[in-house]
């Protein structure tokens, strides 16, 4: 697993699965519900993820307080907040969306800044903190005499989504969690899922389970593949490389998300948007620039696979 080429490919897959989840989310929004469509995808992830946590450890269900507050964060935060995604793509192309997630490693430094301690900022820092806010409006463009048209809200409400799960994952970290990943990941799902379920019963969708195939398709894919395995193969690289280059994967994402949504659904992404990536990019380097550069000479030499 330490061999480079065996990182790489997990690298590549992780990147592949999250990227088709954004066309995958359109292809099922064409005749499921919102939020009932993010609830299914996260009800099979729970199964599979709590499954695989009781078979692989005796302590599979939370009982520290350490614990049940960062299933608790993580359910609320990290999965219930994933369905403004599914809302903003109602009107939002699936590459834009991707595009739109590149923002996460810098929101996360700004929760982190404010709820936790140790977290601080160079100047430098904070100018690529300014540069992820200028990409992002070149990303969304609101209109000011008309912020809830269809584009921008959708852009709005998947800009909501990138602050969610962004102060989930620092929530998750100050709490310190010492349950096994899966397991907690898994029953962050269920009660992420659960608050999903209530939801989507609160605003009037009526409960149907998808039976066309395309729905039925798209609904598998997330919960099985874009969610529980890519959830093994992230930890699996989180355990020899490290939350900062297993970030990068951020960038990666947006690119498969874009190619699959212009030849597989025919959409169109603006120059502005890509210019806005970019912005985005520039920005997390300025933040990081110490620990890529830490990163960039570790990666030269020589590792135990090699």
């Amino acid at each position: 697993m330490r061999n480079r080429f065996a990182v790489i490919g997990l690298f590549g897959l992780l990147a592949t699965l999250w990227g088709l989840s954004f066309p995958a989310i359109s292809v099922g929004l064409e005749t499921l519900d919102p939020i009932l469509f993010a609830s299914f995808r996260y009800d099979i992830a729970a199964v599979l993820l709590v499954g695989y946590g009781v078979v692989r450890t005796a302590e599979w269900y939370p009982t520290a307080r350490n614990d049940l507050a960062a299933v608790l964060a993580g359910g609320v935060f990290l999965v219930a907040g994933n369905a403004l995604l599914f809302l903003g793509q109602k009107t939002v192309p699936s590459g834009v969306a991707a595009v739109m997630q590149s923002l996460v490693p810098i929101a996360t430094t700004l929760w982190a800044l404010g709820i936790l301690p140790e977290e601080r900022v160079s100047t430098v820092g904070a100018v690529g903190i300014l540069l992820g806010f200028l990409g992002v409006g070149l990303i969304v463009r609101p209109d000011p005499g008309n912020l809830f048209a269809g584009g921008t809200l959708g852009r709005l409400l998947i800009l909501g989504q990138v602050a969610s799960v962004s102060l989930g994952g620092v929530l998750v970290q100050r709490s310190r969690p010492t349950l096994d990943r899966a397991a907690l990941s898994g029953w962050s799902m269920a009660v992420g899922g659960v608050i999903l379920h209530l939801t989507s019963v609160a605003v009037g969708e009526p409960f149907a389970i998808p039976a066309a195939p395309k729905p039925v398709a798209a609904v598998l894919y997330l919960g099985v593949f874009a969610t529980a395995l890519a959830f093994f193969i992230y930890y699996s690289l989180l355990e020899v490389r490290g939350a900062l280059e297993t970030s990068l994967v951020a960038y990666l994402v947006p690119v498969v998300a874009t190619i699959a949504g212009v030849f597989i659904l025919n959409e169109q992404i603006t120059p502005l948007t890509i210019a806005g990536f970019f912005v985005v990019f520039l920005g997390f380097v300025l933040l990081k620039r110490r620990a890529l550069a830490e990163l960039v000479v570790e990666s030269r030499q020589p590792s135990m696979g090699d």
